[in-house]
Parts: C-alpha cells; structure tokens; sequence
C-alpha cells in the first residue's frame, strides 16, 4: 500500500504534470481545469454513492490537490451552475435532494490503498481495463484512477474531516514538535510497531516506514510504549521523520507494478532485506511477523529488553 512518502510525491507530480510511469506523456496540471463529466464501473467504492458524485461533480474546478494521512485531497471550487452528467441537468433544488448543497466547495478523496494509482492522461486514451474511475476535464484530459485490486476508495464530501477527521497528526508538519509526540506517547503502551501501524495515532505512516524508523531508533519492533526512556522517545521521534522525508525525497519506494517510478528501495536500512548485513553494524538483518505484517529488524542494533523477554515467556 502507497504510504506517506508515495502519496505525497503522487500529490506533487499531479500538481506539476508528472507522469506516475516512464514513458507515459506529462499533462496539463488538473489545478484550475473543471471536471465535465464522471465515469465509473465499480460504483461500490464510492462515497456516499456513485450517483451522488456523478451527478453533483460535474462543473466543479479543481482547486487545489493536498494530502492528509494516505488520502489525496482535491478541493473544489464552489459550482455556480446547474451540473450536467450523463445528460442529466440538475437545478439547484434538485442538487440539494441528492445530499450536497449546490453552491458549496466540495472535497474529493480518493484513497489509493492496496493497488491503486492516478494517471492523468488524454482522453481519447484507450482505458486500461483497470481503470475503475475516470474524471473528464475542461482541457480534454482525464485523471483515472487504476485499481488493479478495487480496494481504493473515492469520497465526495463537503468537509474532509468527514472522512478523515480521526486520523492522528501529521508527522512532518511543524506542528508535530517533539513535546507534541512525548504527549502522544505518555499514555500507549502496546508495541512500537503496531502503533506506528495506527492512523489514528499518526497519520500516514505504515509497515515499510515503521521498520525504517524504528531501525533509525534502535527501537525493537516489539517494545512496550511505555518502558521506552526520555531519550529514545527523542529517537523515535526523530527516526519517524527521518524516514519519512528520506522516503520523500527518494519519491517513495517502488516494490511492485503499482507505484513504478519511486527510488527509496535502493535505500532501505531494513525492510525487505532478511539475512542481508546491517547497514550499521553488518548482523543479518530478522524478519518476524508482528500483528500479522512482515517486520524486519537488526537483532544487534535493536535490542529487546530482558525484562520484555521474560514477559513474551
């Protein structure tokens, strides 16, 4: 599943007119370009509907394209007319009795989760079989959303915190201070790695980070919350950023056909490399299974402590 690091650079490619794979054409930036029109074949992943987006998105513009957690935000401008798809004309009244106020800014969401991707291509592009979701622009193009697995989402709200409202801080805005992640901390105390692992704790963050940045701490993935000293909260906190803005500006990590264009793989200090040496100390890097998710470790630079071993006992 795209994390923090792919989402956020999937965000700043659609706000530059990046393609998401070598070879395919860059586009005009969708901000400031109308959506016309809705199409969809699998109206399950919609929010609240499928007939509610494609008959109230259309005319709205795009304003901006943000990030919050793992979902991609695009704001919308409020539509001052009546909305066409399909060949349907809604009035004002009409609009209103499908659940959206006409003359509001509305939010689209979309979240990529195990397999999806945004391709913003020009229309009379031949649809991949993939492609679940399409949005007409004003200039000709489409952003379509591929998603191999159909487990992505796409929500059309007037207020994100709609959908996203129980998501934890962001992890990399100024905001998140380490006296803010000490407050976090003082009342957890499962295993670091399942917390890390939960969105409403910090948004974002899932299992290749979590590793990344508990190998930055010298933190085993299976230490208590609460047995961890003043000292290593400070490297907590700093390993998570540091992971996480080390996997920005590699632009994410590639390791399947999903996100092809990232380059972080080529620095990972843990995940995915059982029995290869310890970029810090050379031990053969350990794969273990935590709360069902593959989890990697240094065995020497991550210790657990005697005390939690006599507890797992």
């Amino acid at each position: 599943m795209p994390e923090l690091p792919e989402v956020e650079t999937i965000v700043r490619r659609l706000m530059r007119g990046a393609p998401v794979e070598r070879g395919l054409p860059v586009y005009p930036p969708p901000v400031g370009h109308s959506i016309t029109c809705v199409w969809t074949d699998w109206p399950r992943a919609a929010y609240p509907s499928a007939q509610v987006i494609m008959r109230n998105l259309p005319g709205h513009s795009i304003e901006s394209i943000t990030r919050r957690g793992k979902y991609i935000v695009f704001s919308l401008s409020p539509c001052h007319r009546p909305k066409r798809s399909l060949g349907v004309t809604l009035s004002p009244s009409q609009a209103k009795g499908f659940g959206l106020r006409p003359k509001l800014g509305r939010h689209l969401l979309i979240h990529l989760k195990m397999s999806g991707r945004l391709d913003v291509l020009a229309a009379e592009t031949p649809r991949d079989k993939h492609v679940h979701f399409a949005f007409t622009l004003d200039n000709g193009y489409e952003l379509r959303f591929n998603d191999t697995r159909k487990f992505g989402r796409v929500y059309l709200v007037d207020d994100p915190s709609e959908i996203t409202g129980k998501l934890g801080p962001e992890p990399l805005e100024a905001e998140f201070t380490l006296k803010a992640f000490r407050q976090l901390m003082e009342s957890k105390s499962g295993a670091l790695k399942p917390l890390l692992l939960d969105q409403t704790f910090i948004a974002g963050i899932g299992n290749i980070y979590a590793d990344e940045a508990l190998w930055r701490a010298k933190l085993h993935p299976l230490r208590r919350a609460a047995s961890l000293k003043p000292d290593e909260v400070a490297a907590l906190y700093r390993g998570i950023r540091q992971a996480l803005s080390d996997g920005i500006r590699h632009e994410g990590s590639t390791i399947d056909w999903v996100y092809p264009e990232g380059n972080h793989q080529n620095y990972f200090c843990v995940y995915g490399r059982t029995d290869e040496p310890c970029r810090r100390c050379g031990s053969a890097i350990r794969r273990i299974v935590v709360g069902q998710r593959s989890t990697h470790y240094c065995p020497r630079c991550q210790r657990l402590g005697l005390h939690q071993k006599k507890t797992r006992a």
